[in-house]
């Protein structure tokens, strides 16, 4: 049970980054689909070993006939031997076997090739799982970036406030006209609009997360992270994408899928292959037709036998095959390149991403110092009477987005560490 779970109700529901993406994978649907998926081609692998294996079946059946003139032979002794006797009523039952013994590889290289599919299958659940795990990050931090920018937001308005309060006090005492005070409301009326504005986007991320975490529609979340710069990627460049290369399983599924290819283009051309099987039954029917002269009673029969086949002309039905499996091979490894190719390149935009998004942490960290000294001394030169109502105004507005680029750089540095982590394989 997860620990969010514990909340009474009607209480915000407290996640951690780990808490929602565990939620999200249990919950989403995606990754049941493609397990879904997993689960066909398992069934369809042991499908395709079933048929190498011996087939039994039992077989019953009734037939009505018309009836018939009995046919029989005179005997020296006067006696009539009835050969073929009117029996309209018809009984059989069979036990059957059939097997495969011989079909040139081609049930052979059709169960590698479900079982290689089963493995990519497997793959793609994975890949399944990590972007889901990449949206619910996404999401998590876009809310965690919301609820901080709701915070810079209403501290702007209570500082706001207070400086418009000192501003009335001047204004009552004759020392400030009535345009600063005027200027100063416009100021606050703009900070309480981008308060709503901020608390909406907060509940929008919010209700995305909970979506995505499978929580109840309405859910209040409540983050367990704190907005702090992530580490920095230490490897080189080829080495990420090395490691990539071997992790991704987005990759694995296509070379999976380029080598079931090959088998099923194996498995068609074993069709210009004799083919050999061994067949047997046994029979216990009234009558038995096998057994002459025809009795009505049961009597059992039983038969073994080994079939030859050779497809001497087939209208190109197995050339078809092997080329729609020959092109769907070419066509797995045409993406597997074009994935190689792009996968340099992502790399380098997904760690470029984070440096960039690392080195606005910092020039935010020096705004937002520079910006709460300036409102400072602005507010100290203002009490002084040396400043204007304007300039405050100013300080107060360069502080506000200081903090909310910071905030902005923070959550951005974040989702570029969860795509890196998702190119990486992570």
């Amino acid at each position: 049970m997860h620990a969010a779970g514990a909340q009474g109700p009607g209480q915000p529901v407290r996640l951690t980054l780990d808490e929602a993406i565990a939620r999200g994978l249990e919950a989403s649907q995606h990754i049941a689909e493609a397990a879904a998926r997993g689960d066909a081609a398992d069934a369809a692998a042991g499908q395709r070993r079933a048929a190498l294996m011996p087939q039994i079946a039992a077989q019953a059946g009734y037939t009505r006939t018309n009836h018939i003139d009995p046919f029989g032979v005179l005997l020296p002794n006067n006696q009539l031997q009835i050969i073929y006797p009117d029996i309209p009523n018809n009984y059989r039952s069979r036990l059957d076997l059939q097997w495969p013994v011989y079909t040139g590889g081609r049930l052979d290289a059709l169960e590698r090739a479900a079982r290689i599919e089963a493995t990519a299958s497997g793959d793609d659940v994975a890949a399944a799982r990590r972007d889901v795990a990449l949206e619910i990050s996404h999401a998590y931090w876009a809310l965690v970036s919301a609820a901080a920018a709701v915070s810079v937001v209403e501290e702007a308005v209570r500082r706001v406030d207070a400086h418009l309060q000192d501003v009335r006090n001047q204004f009552a005492a004759g020392l400030v006209p009535p345009n600063d005070v005027l200027s100063v409301e416009a100021q606050e009326s703009r900070q309480r609009m981008l308060a709503i504005q901020a608390r909406g986007a907060r509940d929008v991320a919010a209700a995305e997360l909970a979506r995505l975490a499978g929580l109840a529609p309405g859910t209040a979340i409540e983050p367990a992270a704190e907005l702090d710069a992530p580490a920095a990627e230490a490897s080189a460049i080829d080495a990420l994408v090395e490691a990539a290369r071997s992790r991704r399983s987005d990759r694995a599924a296509l070379v999976k899928r380029a080598e079931a290819a090959d088998e099923r283009a194996r498995a068609a051309a074993a069709g210009t292959k004799p083919a050999l099987a061994a067949a047997g039954g046994l029979d216990y029917a009234r009558p038995n037709p096998r057994i002459f002269p025809r009795e009505e009673r049961w009597r059992t029969s039983w038969d073994v036998s080994v079939n030859a086949s050779w497809q001497l002309f087939d209208g190109g039905r197995v050339r078809a095959e092997v080329a729609e499996a020959a092109a769907l091979g070419r066509a797995a490894r045409a993406r597997l390149t074009d994935l190689d190719a792009a996968l340099d390149l992502e790399i380098r935009q997904r760690v470029t991403e984070l440096e960039s998004s690392r080195a606005a942490i910092s020039a935010g960290e020096d705004a937002v110092r520079s910006a709460t000294e300036a409102r400072r001394v602005v507010g100290d030169r203002f009490r002084a009477g040396v400043a204007t109502s304007t300039e405050v105004v100013d300080a107060q507005v360069a502080l506000l987005q200081a903090e909310l680029d910071r905030t902005r750089a923070i959550a951005n540095a974040r989702i570029a560490r969860a795509r890196l982590d998702r190119a990486l394989g992570r």
